[in-house]
């Protein structure tokens, strides 16, 4: 595989003249580059004006290799040709170096040019580039590749040293001018001063006044370069193989992306998110440029308007930034009715809103640069975990947060400079163990988690105490919604055909039942193995209901062919009876209308269980039968229902215990630690 590398423009702030004195004193040897152990000159000419000027030298550098590779090689230096075209004229320098040292196994070509500045004449720009192409090398093919990289980029910085250095050598001479060529018709001497150029003798002298002094920084040198100048102050330190990445991810858009070509910014983060692999970065930026295409993503800030609803009870917001000048954004998630936002505006709306939050969350990182004056390119996060319950452990909720973190590893990387999590709540293990496989490691360990009140003494080292929210102990008031419950009433009906493909993803997960008095609502459980457990999800959206769990040896009997029965779901026949044909295993549960129920049973025993819903009556009321039901108007109750059967080695102890067994945590409870995996243990939660 050939390596490549090309480097951004290096601008040096002196006239090209200049320059070229500084470049000659660099031959024929340069104690500044170690390596370089020397050079002879093998051809020279020059044109018939005095223009053009070419030089061929032959130079060695000394190889920094292990002892057994130089062993091997049966050499302590290798020799490279130089060839240097200086044109006086058009005031540019080409230079073409390629090695003669095992030339057959090893192909190594650069290039490198001065010229003029397109903007300031007075300012000279250089470039760089170079492949490698190690066809053979004795079975050390991969060593060598890594061993001539690292030090080629290291005497690339070496370079540019070395011309500061005698630049500064001749300003303290104080020679800063040298004349521009002119043809010898006009002006011989000034000609012949040319050609002599190496004996300072014969340079112009000016004093310290003249010296060229900084001037407004560019861009780039062109309008399709960067300069590294605007890499350092824009986009932070880069290493030469770095910057080299940036440089040919961005040619290569250029010539082959038809559309806007993303920011520097934006294409760094890709390098980054792929550890400046060109190939899998050019890939992954690809995928995503065509995804912001598809979905208008670039147009988002103009076009996204969020739902009254989800401005009310969405719990995020900006608020200033970090210690570190990163924009900063606070989620209060255990505040926040996942569920209920879900059901209320639908998975879309949700998503959209997050890609909005990081299209603005960009746009911030871009104005704290120009505000502090330095590379900000990704932006602070903190979570607020106080509340967090079961609810947000809801099914499909956590299935369109998994979602969510994968449309932001894609098309969002390297965004998320920190995330800070604030009193996490014993629950918080479980919802851990759900995401965390989903998240990228590089991100992952950008995570810094507080539980209970530990949060005040680690928040001060990455927030400053005047930005600290008044709800966690601050003096800052924080004007990020405090999200709360959403009324069931703003939920999504059925009838709402806008929304009636993902009502239908809901159903498939969700069941509906309608419960008459009389006709309970039952569902059948089958558990092969003893030590199971069944976990269930319900709403209740209208009338109240009594919930609770059975146990039968044997699959239940189904009961008379009532119309009502059978539309309630009614399994049991009123044949048998309590304590003969079926157990329970749970203690009945009042549910009211308008309430979220979920809970857990871990099993003891094989066998038919089963999930029990019926119309609550109130003490002293006669219960109706199903066939009363059947002639009464309209259901008496009405609600949704989810449950799953999870092996014990997937599950240890109950919902109740807040702990997985596959959970990074440690202990969190002794009741957990204290129970037995025989006994049954059960529990269920209700959301209000």
């Amino acid at each position: 595989m050939v390596q490549k590398y090309q480097s951004p423009v290096r601008i040096y702030k002196y006239p090209f003249e200049l320059v070229m004195a500084a470049y000659e004193k660099r031959f024929p040897t340069c104690p500044q580059i170690p390596v370089f152990l020397g050079s002879e000159v093998v051809f020279e000419s020059r044109s018939a004006d005095g223009a053009v000027h070419v030089v061929e030298r032959s130079c060695r550098l000394r190889v920094e290799a292990p002892r057994l590779l130089r062993k091997i090689a049966g050499v302590e230096h290798v020799v490279f040709v130089q060839r240097n075209v200086l044109n006086w004229k058009e005031r540019t320098l080409r230079i073409e170096a390629h090695n003669e040292t095992f030339a057959s196994r090893v192909v190594v070509r650069e290039n490198c040019s001065y010229t003029v500045h397109p903007e300031n004449e007075e300012w000279t720009c250089f470039e760089q580039s170079a492949s490698l192409d190690i066809r053979s090398f004795f079975g050390f093919e991969s060593a060598l590749e890594k061993i001539a990289m690292k030090q080629y980029t290291a005497n690339v910085k070496r370079g540019k040293e070395v011309i500061e250095h005698y630049l500064n050598e001749l300003l303290s001479q104080g020679i800063s001018h040298i004349p521009r060529w002119t043809p010898a018709s006009v002006r011989e001497e000034d000609a012949r001063s040319q050609a002599v150029l190496g004996d300072p003798g014969l340079l112009e002298v000016h004093g310290p006044g003249s010296t060229q002094g900084p001037a407004e920084e560019v861009v780039g040198a062109d309008g399709d370069k960067l300069d590294t100048d605007y890499i350092e102050r824009c986009l932070g330190h880069l290493t030469p193989m770095q910057e080299s990445c940036l440089i040919q991810l961005r040619h290569w858009l250029q010539e082959t992306h038809k559309g806007k070509i993303p920011k520097d910014q934006h294409i760094l983060r890709f390098l980054r998110a792929r550890d400046f692999h060109l190939d899998k970065a050019r890939e992954m930026l690809c995928q995503s440029l065509s995804w912001r295409k598809q979905h208008q993503v670039d147009l988002l800030l103009q076009t996204w308007h969020p739902p009254a609803l989800l401005e009310e009870f969405y719990a995020g917001g900006w608020h200033y930034q970090d210690i570190d000048g990163r924009p900063l954004y606070i989620l209060r998630l255990g505040h926040m009715d996942t569920k209920g936002l879900m059901k209320a505006v639908g998975e879309e709306a949700l998503l959209q809103h997050v890609l909005s939050v990081n299209e603005e969350g960009q746009k911030r990182c871009e104005g704290n640069t120009r505000q502090f004056g330095r590379p900000i390119s990704s932006w602070t996060c903190l979570v607020d975990l106080e509340g967090l319950n079961m609810r947000h452990l809801w099914r499909p909720g956590v299935k369109a947060l998994l979602r969510m973190i994968e449309v932001v590893e894609d098309h969002y990387p390297e965004t998320l400079g920190r995330l800070l999590i604030v009193r996490a709540p014993r629950v918080f293990p479980v919802l851990w163990t759900l995401i965390s496989p989903f998240i990228n490691e590089n991100t992952r360990q950008k995570f810094l988690i507080y539980s209970g009140s530990n949060y005040p003494g680690g928040l001060v080292d990455y927030l400053d105490k005047d930005v600290i929210p008044d709800f966690l102990g601050g003096e800052c008031l924080c004007h990020v919604p405090e999200g709360g419950l959403v009324p069931k009433s703003l939920y999504l009906m059925e009838e709402d055909q806008e929304h009636a493909e993902q009502m239908h993803e809901w159903r498939e997960t969700y069941q509906p039942a309608c419960v008459l008095r009389g006709a309970p609502h039952e569902v059948t459980v089958e558990i092969l193995e003893g030590e199971s457990v069944i976990t269930w999800d319900f709403d209740i959206l209208r009338g109240d209901v009594v919930f609770s769990l059975c146990y039968a040896k044997q699959a239940p009997k189904p009961g008379p062919r009532e119309p009502g029965a059978r539309a309630s779901g009614q399994l049991m026949d009123k044949g048998e009876t309590l304590g003969a044909d079926y157990s329970p295993v749970e203690a009945p549960l009042i549910c009211r209308e308008g309430e979220s129920v979920q809970g857990s049973h871990v099993t003891r025993w094989p066998g038919i269980y089963l999930l029990r819903w019926q119309v609550h009556d109130p003490p002293g009321k006669v219960a109706e039968d199903a066939l009363t039901a059947l002639h009464s108007p309209g259901p008496r109750c009405k609600l949704l229902y989810y449950y799953e059967v999870l092996a014990s080695e997937d599950f240890r102890g109950s919902m109740s215990s807040l702990e997985s067994c596959t959970s990074r945590f440690s202990q969190l409870s002794a009741a957990t630690s204290s129970s037995s995996s025989s006994q049954s243990h059960s529990s269920s939660l209700v959301s209000r």
